[in-house]
């Protein structure tokens, strides 16, 4: 042992690299030594995995053991093949006869088959590889002597379904290996107490050791501006700037061009390639790729042949690729900490600077840019919420145990109690899990295939039949896919598809725009959004997807900058030139107000609410509005949005926006809209997904989307009918307004409406309405010519707007 307590090979290791172990890698070992559980919050290029690794490596060296001894737990699969590539370097150096393998869904079964026969010293793997794992009745020989579990970018699933069961897993695995120590490692975490509670049995935080890395050298990052530093007023994907972005990408190694969609993700790539007269090669990279075109530009990156990438957040998490030197945002960056996260992709290095640029849109993105920048300069990341665990997946891991062993009642709920998310379980809560797994509930159990459970006279619980073991593995999983819909005619003529997200949101009679076309919804049938063309203007704009919704914290930084007169010296002259006619023409709101603009354009009457709460729940509050609007006697048209405001507009002036703004919205057009509309069928099926009521796979065969959706439609209208209190009709509700509206902040959006509004009636259009209402009847055309046509429009609009008389 050296004077730095590491074993001979390590120390010679670091030495024949010129390096030395830094001070939170030691902390880490220090900690293992003393047999605590440790959170690692470190930025990005601190050596993080080498620390989380760094006591097994030890340990291993100085004792060498059969068996599995460390799980290393990853969000994405291309992040456990990247660091398996990364891990068998140093290994392979130090000469230690550790094995280190991979295990994900793309692992060929053979070797799956094997590794639970032979298992290696070091498994990389997911949370859903992991639950399938603990199905197996071998699982106790597996993880019996399971030492560490090590979980990366801790962030980025702790809070939401993915992390529950992960957290339910780690609870079954505490009992079968009770000494384990839980290690989690992160760049971005603003709350490390949090997570130390949802990290450590029992949320006890006293047995998890927090480890704060030092802090790196500070990111460079810039705003992109255009050479004529006329920011545009509308848009949301810096699609303006693709030459620039371009001279960029040929200035650097290898450049990462983040986008916050896909569907933005392909434009910018096409945009980049029309200008790309270099010819040099740029790759595209995101989550609706196949395996093997990830992996193909994944390999690309690593042997350093590409010079440009345009991703999404596929690939905001660690994967090193050590010539990177620049990263470009495309649009606002919705949060700090992502930012962060993506800007960590450049150098990779601790010591140097990270190299970024984020391109805004339009000139709120200016000021959200702005923001982010301020934000990072004084380290405050965005919080992170975390809430109860969700129902549908405790069913799917309560599932998965009995496959590997029957269990006792009280030592289950016990053991699930010990994870955080569930602490708060309730024994009735619990039992009634346990009862719709035993039977579907009392509207199914005379339905054999619903009957996975049977409860012995001892109280042990134990699967039913050998064929639903095979159904709980073939099935289980947390992501589960969205279909599209076949938009069509009564008559049967097909126009298209849409996300079945977008489908779920309307209503007979609601109006939208798709194909060129206004179309009316006449109703949803299976798997088909039948419609008719209308001549009524198009109420609601067409999704793309859903998109990330800007942070609090920017939200709130974005209205200071609109009041605190001292910082606009820091802005571009447009900008600035912008909020001082904004004042003079309207108001400029307090950090605390809502601003709410009342005024008449081209023969329609406009209520502009300026809340900043992102287009997700403007989404939700504009539908709502309106048919509210309906009932008043208003004749709404429509409405418009983006993360900033909210535009409805109608034939009839709005005099009163306090009554349409009032908090019972949320009591009465909200709980009918949410009834009325697909949602609650949307969040049903990914509930009974989950929750395993459908299956997704049989032997032999996938069933397709439309199969999964008529299964499930089937359920929800039998459940609905004979029994509306079914555990997962609760866990749909409980997904359709909390994730899919984003309900909390729209709470919080109307009680401010009601503490702090302040309405505005102005002769036309303000200059801070324009980026919004340019918008207005472009939504499902706004690229190519069409995107011209709105920049000529909104040029027109702004001048009307920034007239100072």
């Amino acid at each position: 042992m050296t004077d730095l307590g590491l074993p001979a090979p390590v120390a010679a290791w670091f030495t024949a690299k010129g390096w030395a172990p830094r001070r939170h890698q030691l902390e880490m070992l220090a900690a293992a030594r003393a047999g605590r559980s440790a959170l690692l919050v470190a930025p990005t290029g601190a050596g993080k995995t080498l620390a989380g690794f760094l006591p097994t490596i030890a340990e291993l060296a100085d004792a060498p053991v059969d068996g599995l001894h460390t799980l290393y737990i990853s969000p994405l699969k291309a992040l456990a093949v990247d660091v398996q590539r990364n891990l068998l370097t140093p290994v392979a150096e130090m000469d230690l006869p550790i094995r280190v393998e991979t295990r994900t869904g793309d692992t060929p079964a053979d070797r799956k088959a094997r590794q639970r026969v032979r298992p290696p010293h070091i498994l990389l793997t997911t949370p859903e590889s992991l639950s399938l794992l603990l199905s197996h009745e071998d699982s106790p020989t597996l993880f019996g002597g399971l030492k560490t579990v090590v979980v990366d970018e801790v962030h980025a699933f702790a809070t939401g379904k993915r992390g529950d069961l992960l957290s339910l897993a780690l609870a079954h695995l505490q009992a079968l290996a009770p000494g384990l120590r839980r290690v989690a490692l992160s760049a971005t975490v603003a709350d490390p107490e949090a997570y130390q509670g949802w990290l450590a049995p029992h949320g006890d935080i006293e047995t998890v050791e927090v480890v704060i890395g030092d802090p790196g050298a500070e990111p460079q990052i810039g705003i992109m501006l255009p050479e004529d530093e006329r920011i545009p007023w509308s848009g949301h994907s810096g699609r303006w700037a693709a030459q620039n972005v371009m001279r960029e990408i040929e200035r650097h190694k290898t450049t990462l061009v983040f986008c916050n969609t896909r569907s933005l993700a392909e434009l910018i790539f096409q945009d980049l390639w029309t200008v790309n007269e270099g010819h040099l090669p740029i790759g595209i990279h995101h989550g609706s790729l196949s395996v093997e075109a990830r992996r193909k530009v994944e390999g690309a990156m690593a042997a350093g042949r590409l010079r440009g990438l345009v991703c999404t957040a596929s690939l905001d998490l660690g994967v090193d690729w050590g010539d990177v030197d620049l990263v470009i945002q495309m649009g606002a960056p919705k949060g700090s900490s992502r930012l962060l996260q993506r800007i960590g992709r450049a150098n990779h290095r601790l010591d140097e600077p990270s190299e970024a640029i984020v391109v805004p849109g339009n000139r709120f993105e200016y000021l959200e840019a702005r923001a982010a920048l301020d934000a990072i300069e004084r380290r405050e990341l965005d919080p992170d919420v975390f809430r109860p665990g969700a129902i549908d997946v405790l069913a799917q891991h309560v599932m998965a145990v009995a496959c590997g062993a029957p269990f006792h009642e009280g030592e289950m709920l016990e053991e699930v109690r010990s994870a955080a998310p569930y602490a708060g379980l309730s024994e009735e809560l619990f039992g009634q899990v346990l009862s719709y797994i035993e039977s579907g509930g009392y509207s199914l159990r005379a339905y054999d295939r619903f009957r996975r459970l049977t409860r012995e006279a001892d109280g042990t619980w134990r699967v039913s039949h050998p064929r639903f073991i095979q159904q709980h593995r073939m099935n289980a999983g947390i992501i589960v896919d969205a279909p599209l819909l076949d938009v069509r005619f009564r008559r049967g003529r097909k126009l298209g598809t849409v996300e079945e997200y977008f489908a779920s949101t309307l209503s007979p009679g609601d109006t939208f725009f798709f194909a060129g076309l206004v179309l009316e919804v006449e109703k949803i049938d299976g798997t088909d959004l039948i419609v008719r063309a209308t001549t009524k203007s198009a109420r609601i704009p067409t999704y793309v997807g859903t998109r990330m919704a800007m942070t609090t914290n920017l939200a709130d930084r974005v209205r200071a900058f609109l009041w605190d007169r001292s910082q606009w010296p820091r802005l571009p002259d447009d900008v600035r030139d912008w909020l001082e006619a904004q004042g003079e023409r309207s108001l400029l709101p307090r950090p605390d107000q809502l601003l709410v603009e009342t005024f008449p354009h081209e023969h329609r009457h406009y209520m502009v609410c300026y809340s900043f709460e992102g287009w997700n729940a403007h989404q939700s509050l504009g539908m709502l509005i309106t048919r509210r609007m309906e009932s008043a006697g208003l004749k709404p048209l429509g409405f418009v949005s983006n993360d900033y405001a909210l535009a409805c507009y109608g034939l009839e002036p709005i005099e009163d926006p306090a009554a349409l703004l009032s908090p019972d919205l949320l009591e009465d057009e909200f709980v009918e809209w949410v009834q009325g509309s697909n949602l609650l069928k949307r969040a049903f099926r990914e509930v009974a997904v989950i929750g395993g009521l459908v299956e997704r796979h049989h032997p032999g065969k996938r069933k397709s989307g439309r199969q999964v959706t008529f299964s499930t439609d089937l359920i929800y209208d039998v459940l609905r009918r004979y029994e509306p209190d079914h555990l997962l009709l609760k866990a749909a509700w409980d997904d359709a307004k909390g994730k899919l509206t984003e309900v909390g902040r729209l709470a919080r959006l109307l009680d401010r409406a009601q503490e702090t509004m302040v309405h505005v009636t102005l002769d036309r259009v303000s200059p801070m309405a324009v980026p919004v209402l340019v918008i207005v009847g472009r939504e499902a055309t706004a690229t190519g010519t069409a995107e011209d046509q709105i920049l000529i429009e909104a040029e027109s609009l702004a001048e009307m707007a920034m007239r100072r008389d």
